[in-house]
């Protein structure tokens, strides 16, 4: 491990040169990631520890610092992480997906040099490779705002991460298996929270103080909802958007999401259920961690309480009732509102419709009929290199066609300061999950049935979300305006992850013809090679 540090060491000196952030901070980690046993629903099974943790070690940052972390695999595999709703700005080289960059390989090292820039929130790390994130991997990331930055809300006198989601008691190399020959994954057998069943975890808090949780659904499969017993939650922060703060008895969460919300200890003296629960499920799941007054007279009894279940109409004008707060800053000392979103000319509309074709006897997941399949090099690389043969520009169409599913490395073509609408369309009978690495966009519209163009009369165009990640419902649609902002190659997926692992994603591929660091950061210097970008 000291040639490790060393190495980092060097990486820093050399980006002191290339990045020249001389007044923003360095924060320096090194992880170990290891094969362990782990025993999250009562049965012995290999879970992937960073450090000896599972979850893994919580990333501490405050906008716009430089973080150099340095990952040492001992699997006997290759593997990647990648940091789900951390932009990566000008920087999709350590976006940690392997459309960007090459595995790091077993007993090797890689280490990632990357900038929180002009960010602020909750957000997530985990696994990117070969269906590690069934077998843990995953862990917090916050991002604090600038001390000269004001926050809308009275600092907590707590800050809680919960990583909460479905969990099989299955080995990911045996849910792999299920994938590859064919199938879809069975329901999951139950759910986690921060890597415990139920009852596993208590977060303990002082009667008459507020506290700060930020609730991350890491499932694989399944949305959820949160809740805790006699207590209301403030919703003050979503994906480094500033809400207005909204009071909520309980909140769905889908996959890949995150909420940070403000919870007062102001019930009696007592230990009470939190509860997260399965949505739009024929079996509901359900699993509980314990809020533990420090004055507690009793500990928790009876059932806990319950949530809903398949209600469709009451999650979506949940959704709907997410709003922005427009007169707090964001990461900058400026209202978040003065960005006027909706008096932007779009300059494309992209739809992408969800499918779910059977493929050469097997099942396979798609989007605009074209299901992914990987290559043997990185995209980013292929694309930097100018190595020919590894994709091509235009292998997904921007509306669906209505066609049957086929396997395609496909990589959408946008340019740099566009502004797109996008639109996701999902025909099918199941929730889906869409994640957008590299960019936030503002959420303008969700409804039933089908989009047309009258849809936009319907849009909000003042003060929406902005995200990273976005549900669609069944039979449904979603419009998100999207600033192409951030030059790239950009994993657009399900967060549903037999669904990505099986073709539902593709990369945007974000172009300046300047060629300019100002646009994009050079190649790193210590960048992995693999396939036929090793010369």
């Amino acid at each position: 491990m000291g040639v490790s540090r060393n190495l980092a060491c060097l990486f820093l000196l050399v980006l002191l040169v290339i990045f020249a952030n001389g007044d923003d901070p360095y924060r320096f980690y090194s992880w170990n990631v290891t094969y362990g046993d782990i025993y999250p629903l009562g049965v012995k099974q290999q879970g992937i520890l960073i450090n000896g943790q599972f979850p893994g070690p919580q990333i501490e940052s405050v906008t716009n610092d430089n973080l150099i972390i340095n990952v040492y695999n001992s699997l006997d595999e290759p593997f990647l992480i990648s940091w789900n709703g951390v932009q990566q700005r000008r920087n999709s080289w350590q976006d940690g997906v392997y459309g960007t960059n090459c595995p790091i390989p077993p007993g090797k090292n890689f280490t990632y040099v990357l900038q929180v820039k002009d960010q602020i929130g909750s957000y997530f790390y985990f696994p990117s490779l070969a269906f590690h994130k069934a077998a843990g991997g995953y862990g917090g990331f916050k991002i604090a705002s600038r001390s000269v930055i004001p926050v809308p809300f009275p600092p907590p006198a707590g800050d809680f991460t919960i990583l909460a989601g479905d969990w099989y008691k299955r080995n990911h190399t045996d849910l792999k298996a299920i994938l590859d020959g064919g199938s879809d994954l069975p329901f999951p057998d139950g759910l986690i929270i921060n890597g415990r069943g139920s009852n596993g975890f208590t977060f303990p808090v002082d009667q008459g103080k507020t506290y700060r949780f930020r609730i991350s659904n890491v499932g694989l499969t399944t949305s959820i909802n949160f809740r805790i017993q006699g207590h209301k939650m403030l919703l003050v922060e979503v994906e480094g958007t500033h809400t207005l703060q909204n009071a909520y008895s309980s909140l769905d969460i889908h996959l890949g999401q995150t909420y940070s919300v403000l919870v007062t200890a102001d019930q009696p003296p007592q230990d009470y259920y939190i509860v997260v629960s399965t949505r739009f499920s024929s079996q509901v799941l359900s699993t509980t961690s314990i809020l533990h007054y420090s004055n507690s007279a009793s500990s928790v009894s009876g059932p806990p309480p319950g949530g809903p279940t398949t209600q469709i109409d009451w999650s979506l004008e949940q959704a709907r009732s997410l709003r922005r707060n427009l007169t707090a800053s964001g990461p900058r000392p400026n209202p978040q509102g003065s960005y006027h979103y909706g008096m932007v000319n779009t300059t494309r509309t992209i739809r992408l419709q969800n499918s779910a074709p059977v493929i050469n006897g097997k099942q396979r997941y798609a989007v605009n009929s074209v299901s992914f399949i990987p290559v043997d090099t990185p995209l980013k690389l292929a694309d930097y290199f100018k190595i020919s043969g590894v994709f091509s520009l235009g292998s997904i169409p921007d509306n669906p066609t209505g066609s049957g599913g086929y396997l395609q490395t496909s990589v959408m073509a946008a340019d740099f300061r566009g502004f797109a609408e996008v639109v996701f369309e999902n025909p099918e009978d199941t929730l889906q999950s869409w994640h957008i690495d590299g960019h936030n966009f503002f959420v303008v519209g969700m409804d039933g049935g089908q989009w047309s163009a009258a849809s936009r009369s319907n849009y909000n165009l003042r003060d929406t979300i902005s995200r990273c990640t976005v549900q669609v419902y069944p039979k449904s649609w979603t419009a998100i305006y999207m600033p192409l902002d951030n030059v790239g190659m950009w994993n657009v997926r399900s967060e549903n992850w037999p669904r990505q692992y099986l073709g539902q994603q593709f990369y945007l591929r974000v172009y300046s013809p300047a060629n300019s660091w100002r646009d994009e950061y050079p190649i790193p210097s210590n960048a992995l090679l693999c396939g036929r970008a090793i010369r």
